[in-house]
C-alpha cells in the first residue's frame, strides 16, 4: 500500500469497497470480450454499421489507462501532467510529432484544458473496450470504402460505440453470461472475507457501493464469498451480506456522490424487487438510534445519494470514510474533491510497473547520467560565454559548436535509450506513470486524489485497523540536487 497523503486508519469509522474491478477482478481478456462482441453485433445490426465489423478481434494489450481520447479527431493521446502531448495515434496508426504539435500544441493565450466534452479520459479497465472498438471503426472509416461510415463524423462514431456497449451492461449480454460462468471470468479472492471481517471485528463499519444491479452483485459476491459457483439455493442465502453493514447497488456514481435529490429504494434479497423509502426523513421519523432500526427493516438498497449513506453509517464527517474504488475519477476524484472522503484507489497494473521498473534500473541510471552530462555541457557553455573576453571570437565560437554537436549525440542517444525503456513497459504507450521524463497526468491525478493506492483491495487487509499510513517524504529540484551524492553545497558572498 503506497502513501500519497497521511492516513491514520483509527481515524476511520466506515470503510467502503466498489465491486467492479475492486473486489471482483475480471479475467482477460475473457471478461472484455463479452463487451466488445455484443456491441459489435448491435453496430451491425442495429445500428447499420459494415458487416466488416463483426470480424474485428478484441486486443486488450494495445491499451494502458490514462489515455485520452479525442472523439472529435479519433485520436488517443497520452499527455503529462502539464499537459502536454507526449504521444498520440489516429486510430491505430502514429501521429507524427509535426502534426501532434500542431493539433495540441499551445497557441497564443490559449492553453489546451482537455476537459471538453470531446476529451473522454481512460480511467478504469472498462475502458480498453471502447478505445479498441472505436480504433478500429477510425481505421475503417478512413479506408474511405463504406457510405455509411463516410457520413458519420469520428464523435458520432465513438457516441454510438459508447451507447453499445453501455447496452450490453444493462440488457445482460455482458452479466447474464458472467453469472452463468462465474469462474470463468470472476477471479478469486480468497483474502476477502478474512479482511472483511477483520475489520467488522476491529469495530469498523463496512459498506458495498456499487454501479451493478442486484441480480448480478449478487452472484459475483457469492462467487467471492464462497470461492466457486453456488446452487439457487445458497444463492438465496447471501450470506456475504453479513461483511457488510451497508449495501448499495445501482448507485449510479458519480452522481451518487453529487446529487443530493437521488431517492432511495430498499432492494429485497429474496426477489431483487424494490421497495420505497422516505429516505432522511424516514430515519429521522424512528426517533432514536433511527438509522439502525432503518437498517434493521433491511440493509440493502439501490440509489439514493451519500446523505443517505452517511446516515445510516452515523458518521459525521467524509474524513472519517475511505472508499476503495478503481475508477479514478468516479471512486477517487469525485468521492475525496466533493466529499472529503478519504480514498484508496486500486491499481491492478503497478504489479507489473514495478517489475519492470526494477529489471530497467541500470538502463535508468544510465539514462540518468547522460542528462546530468546534458546540464553539464550547458553549465560549461555559460561559463564560456561570461568568462570570453570576446565571445564572439572564432576560437569562442568553435568551442560552442563543439559543445552543441557534444550535446547533439547526447541527446540522440537518450532518445534511443528512452525509447527502449519505456518500450519495456508497454510497447506502445511506454510507462503508465510516466509520459518522457515528467509524470503522466494519470499519475498527477492519482498523487493529488488518492490518500493511498494499491494492486489490489486485499493488501488493506494485510495490515491492521490501527495502521498509520505515511508519506516518503516530498523533495522539489533544489533538494533533489542538495540530497544527491555527488552534491556540493558552497556558500558564496
Amino acid at each position: 500500500v503506497f502513501c500519497n497523503r497521511e492516513l491514520k486508519m483509527s481515524a476511520i469509522k466506515a470503510i467502503g469497497f466498489d465491486m467492479d474491478y475492486t473486489l471482483a477482478q475480471y479475467e482477460q481478456p475473457a471478461f472484455d470480450k463479452l463487451a466488445f462482441d455484443g456491441a459489435k453485433e448491435k453496430l451491425v445490426n442495429a445500428l447499420g454499421y459494415p458487416e466488416e465489423v463483426l470480424d474485428f478481434e478484441y486486443d486488450h494489450t494495445f491499451w494502458v489507462r490514462g489515455l485520452i481520447i479525442d472523439t472529435l479527431r479519433g485520436n488517443f493521446l497520452k499527455i503529462d501532467r502539464h499537459k502536454y502531448v507526449r504521444l498520440a495515434y489516429h486510430g491505430f496508426t502514429p501521429i507524427t510529432s509535426e502534426i501532434r504539435k500542431h493539433l495540441y500544441s499551445r497557441t497564443f493565450n490559449v492553453v489546451p484544458s482537455f476537459t471538453e466534452r470531446h476529451f473522454v479520459n481512460m480511467d478504469t479497465l472498462f475502458q480498453h473496450v471502447d478505445a479498441h472498438l472505436f480504433a478500429l471503426l477510425v481505421d475503417l472509416k478512413d479506408k474511405g470504402e463504406h457510405e455509411s461510415l463516410d457520413l458519420k463524423t469520428y464523435d458520432e462514431i465513438y457516441r454510438q460505440v459508447r451507447e453499445c456497449i453501455d447496452l450490453c451492461h444493462r440488457d445482460g449480454v455482458i452479466k447474464d453470461e458472467a453469472a452463468l460462468n462465474p469462474e470463468k471470468y470472476i477471479i478469486p479472492d480468497p483474502d476477502m472475507v478474512p479482511m472483511l471481517k477483520e475489520m467488522q471485528e476491529s469495530g469498523v463499519k463496512t459498506f458495498l457501493l456499487t454501479n451493478s444491479y442486484w441480480e448480478y452483485t449478487s452472484v459475483a459476491m457469492n462467487f467471492l464469498y464462497h470461492g466457486r459457483k453456488v446452487d439457487d439455493e445458497l444463492m438465496k442465502k447471501n450470506e456475504w451480506m453479513d461483511l457488510f453493514d451497508v449495501v448499495v447497488v445501482g448507485s449510479c456514481k458519480p452522481a451518487y456522490l453529487l446529487d443530493r435529490n437521488l431517492s432511495l429504494f430498499r432492494v429485497r434479497p429474496e426477489d431483487g424487487s424494490l421497495l420505497n423509502t422516505d429516505g432522511l426523513f424516514e430515519i429521522e421519523a424512528l426517533g432514536e438510534n433511527g438509522a439502525q432500526k432503518f437498517l434493521d427493516m433491511g440493509k440493502c438498497f439501490q440509489g439514493g445519494n451519500s446523505q443517505h449513506l452517511t446516515r445510516m453509517l452515523d458518521v459525521g464527517a467524509g474524513e472519517e470514510i475511505l472508499y476503495v474504488g478503481d475508477h479514478l475519477y468516479s471512486d477517487v476524484l469525485r468521492s475525496k474533491r466533493s466529499l472529503g472522503w478519504r480514498s484508496c484507489f486500486i491499481v491492478p497494473e503497478i504489479a507489473d510497473e514495478m517489475k519492470v521498473f526494477r529489471e530497467q534500473l541500470t538502463l535508468r541510471k544510465q539514462i540518468a547520467e547522460l542528462r546530468a552530462l546534458r546540464d553539464e555541457l550547458s553549465l560549461f557553455g555559460d561559463s564560456i560565454r561570461r568568462n570570453a573576453k570576446d565571445p564572439t571570437s572564432e576560437a569562442v565560437q568553435t568551442k560552442l559548436k563543439q559543445i552543441d554537436k557534444d550535446d547533439e549525440k547526447i541527446k540522440d542517444k537518450l532518445t534511443v535509450l528512452a525509447e527502449q525503456y519505456h518500450a519495456a513497459f508497454h510497447p506502445v504507450w511506454g510507462q503508465m506513470f510516466h509520459a518522457g521524463y515528467q509524470d503522466s497526468r494519470f499519475a498527477y491525478f492519482v498523487q493529488n486524489y488518492a490518500c493511498v493506492y494499491t494492486s489490489k483491495a486485499t493488501n488493506l487487509g494485510l495490515s491492521t485497523i490501527s495502521r498509520s499510513f505515511r508519506t516518503s517524504g516530498e523533495m522539489l529540484p533544489h533538494d533533489k540536487l542538495l540530497a544527491g551524492r555527488a552534491t556540493e553545497f558552497i556558500e558564496v558572498d
